[in-house]
């Protein structure tokens, strides 16, 4: 019994984990594509 709950504390832990690590993957360059499209098309400061 004490292993099960080990395994479903593991699956749960790797579940969220990859989630945020799968939300800063993907939002990190869509941030920066966007900010560098803004700076182009209407010369805003990226900062």
């Amino acid at each position: 019994m004490n292993n099960f709950i080990t395994y479903i504390f593991i699956i749960f832990m790797v579940i969220f984990g990859g989630f945020s690590t799968l939300y800063v993957v993907v939002s990190l360059p869509v941030t920066i594509i966007y900010k560098i499209y803004r700076k182009i098309k209407f010369g805003e400061k990226i900062l």
